[in-house]
């Protein structure tokens, strides 16, 4: 019994990533860039379509990197995880949902649905994160972290794949053309988030902790204790180094999943063969990010992470002409995208207080979404200078090589030690 109620809370927890990863594959990766690009900003040179796309993932970004680690403190404090995972989540279902109803050539206003959106989606994560040190024990944490991400990749794909085929085949569907069809697909994804969201908030409780509190002493207590984790992540040495890799690395992982779509349309290729791509990298990441899970498990994780490959799919992109590599490109990505984010997120478990999780997550998400600033204003901007959009996308190698580097020399063995010690305090 008590077997099958972990698996139940492992699932719940599992099931949200399911919900979100929607949003992440037909908004932000599909059909956002492409309607943004042909709808939104129709008449638009290209080069400034991809500036203001980019521009709008970074604002996005800034956003949640300033508030992330003080929200993060704040749940810590006061048993609040959840509440705030829910407060984001209904952020960015609605405006994820409001997209449908934005007129042609209004890009202005689908930027600023998108950042909140987005806002939304980025922020929930901090919490949804670190609720899995409630639902996995040490030993199945990469599998467990890799699950989620499994059915994120599991789920966005159905849902992306049924939005692709209302698209291409819209008559089918009872809808009049593809506009149309676009403008359902963003109101179907806000219905996902939401109904896919309910486990988790009816199945799975944070860690008690220690001298609740709520309300104002809640704010302020996570206060005082930003300012001490700060000052801790300084100390702790391996937790420094890794979060300054991760920062690196996953800067170039954000950016090609916001921004490949907008790159193969800038290059001339057709947009619904790059729809078709991405599908393929969502179904291929389902089984991938399941296997990392157990490479990681065999292997260590740090094995598994496969930043090489990014740094081959970049040079690769620099090179590419038709459509058929852009399929070999979202094969390759598929491979290796659910590894590096799932295990990414197991091994810095390890190397941080269990009592202080979503404050520590905090920090992890605000150099993942800090991270995501860098790489779409390089890209935005070297489009504009340069008017080529393979140099803009070869701008990113140097995080990839810059993240590897420094992940080689975090000491997982030291940082564990060290995080069981500052657990008891």
């Amino acid at each position: 019994m008590a077997q099958e109620y972990r698996m139940k809370k492992v699932l719940s927890w599992a099931l949200y990533d399911w919900a979100n990863s929607a949003f992440a594959t037909t908004v932000m990766a599909g059909f956002f860039p492409i309607f943004f690009k042909q709808y939104w900003s129709a008449g638009a040179d290209l080069s400034t379509s991809t500036f203001q796309l980019g521009m709008a993932n970074s604002l996005a970004s800034i956003i949640v990197a300033a508030f992330a680690p003080f929200l993060g403190a704040i749940a810590d404090k006061g048993n609040s995880k959840k509440k705030f995972l829910l407060f984001f989540a209904v952020i960015g279902i609605v405006m994820t949902g409001s997209l449908r109803f934005v007129a042609v050539g209004d890009w202005l206003i689908a930027a600023a649905l998108y950042i909140l959106a987005t806002i939304g989606f980025s922020g929930g994560n901090i919490f949804y994160d670190s609720l899995i040190v409630s639902v996995a024990g040490e030993k199945k944490m990469d599998f467990v972290s890799a699950l989620g991400f499994s059915l994120g990749y599991l789920g966005g794909g159905l849902l992306f794949a049924l939005n692709v085929a209302m698209t291409l085949n819209p008559q089918t569907f009872g809808l009049s053309n593809a506009t149309e069809a676009v403008r359902l697909s963003f109101v179907s994804v806000a219905i996902w988030w939401a109904v896919f969201s309910i486990p988790i908030f009816l199945f799975v409780r944070g860690p008690k902790i220690r001298g609740d509190l709520s309300g104002w002493k809640a704010v302020t207590g996570g206060a005082r204790q930003l300012i001490s984790t700060f000052q801790a992540i300084r100390k702790l040495r391996v937790v420094f180094l890794f979060l300054i890799g991760y920062w690196l690395y996953i800067d170039g992982v954000d950016t090609i999943i916001r921004m490949a779509v907008d790159y193969g349309m800038s290059s001339g290729l057709d947009s619904n063969s790059l729809i078709l791509a991405l599908l393929i990298t969502q179904f291929i990441g389902f089984p991938a990010a399941i296997a990392f899970g157990k490479i990681g498990e065999k292997l260590g994780t740090k094995t598994g992470i496969g930043i090489g490959v990014y740094i081959a799919v970049t040079v690769w992109s620099f090179f590419m002409k038709r459509e058929l590599e852009f399929y070999a490109l979202a094969i390759a990505i598929g491979l290796v995208q659910g590894g590096v984010q799932s295990l990414s997120r197991s091994f810095y478990t390890r190397l941080i207080p269990e009592n202080k999780a979503a404050e520590f997550f905090g920090f992890y998400n605000m150099l993942g979404k800090f991270a995501a600033v860098i790489g779409p204003a390089l890209i935005g901007w070297f489009s504009v200078i340069t008017h080529s959009p393979r140099y803009s996308i070869l701008s990113i190698i140097v995080l990839f090589i810059s993240g590897a580097v420094t992940l080689y020399f975090v000491n997982e063995k030291e940082g564990h030690n060290m995080a069981k010690e500052l657990g008891k305090v």
